[in-house]
């Protein structure tokens, strides 16, 4: 890897890091040379790397694990743009879905969820609080599943259940790849919480409107 130069910055270093993905230098599957070595290696401020690991993260190209380093994720962009459009017409299919089960879920659990039906409910929100809060990815993901379950669950109709139930995986992969975790963190999704409280006073009404805008959330995330 050449040296960019002090005039070069973040651009010159995005071509550098981005060559070494295509050559083959840095293999899929493959951690990078830590922030502070690739600075060095580059002869630019770790700031301008750091930008730099960014936007190819942002690309499809790297992805970062916390606490552990940042990965080669692929190495041809366009492959990573048909990936996305197809991950994303599959994502849309999986919410035209939910709009059905997600309306009779709501609607019948505001009529029939029991005290029992609440708490568990209110449980999997604070699981799912305190997962957003240590920037858990996983088990952010489980929690908001399990919410979403039960709310189908409390409708107390088995088949409905079932459904929910066979969904599990592809809905928490969803909210892996969504930004409702960021929007926990920052404080401003109360949406859950909104669900929730329409369930357990018994408003069908208010519990469909909130759990459709969920889903319009999500669609807009994609």
């Amino acid at each position: 890897m050449r040296n960019v130069g002090r005039i070069s910055l973040v651009d010159a270093a995005i071509g550098e890091l981005r060559q070494e993905i295509v050559s083959g230098a840095w293999p899929v599957g493959s951690k990078i040379p830590s922030e502070s070595q690739l600075a060095a290696s580059l002869g630019v401020s770790r700031l301008s790397v750091r930008e730099a690991v960014r936007v190819l993260v942002h690309a499809g190209l790297l992805t970062t694990r916390q606490g552990d380093g940042t990965y080669v994720t692929a190495s041809d962009e366009s492959q990573v743009a048909l990936r996305r459009r197809l991950d994303r017409a599959a994502a849309m299919d999986i919410i035209d879905v939910r709009r059905g089960l997600d309306l009779v879920a709501a609607r019948l659990a505001a009529t029939k969820r029991t005290p029992e039906d609440l708490e568990r409910m209110r449980e999997a929100l604070e699981r799912r609080v305190s997962a957003g809060r240590s920037v858990d990815v996983d088990a952010f993901a489980d929690a908001d599943v399990d919410f979403h379950l039960l709310v189908a669950e409390a409708a107390h109709n088995p088949v409905l259940g079932d459904l929910y139930r066979s969904m599990s995986e592809v809905l928490r992969d969803s909210v892996r790849k969504d930004h409702c975790m960021e929007r926990v963190v920052l404080g401003s999704d109360t949406s859950h919480d909104e669900l929730l409280a329409a369930i357990e006073a018994g408003d069908a009404s208010t519990a469909v409107s909130v759990a459709l805008a969920i889903l319009d959330q999500q669609e807009r995330d994609l």
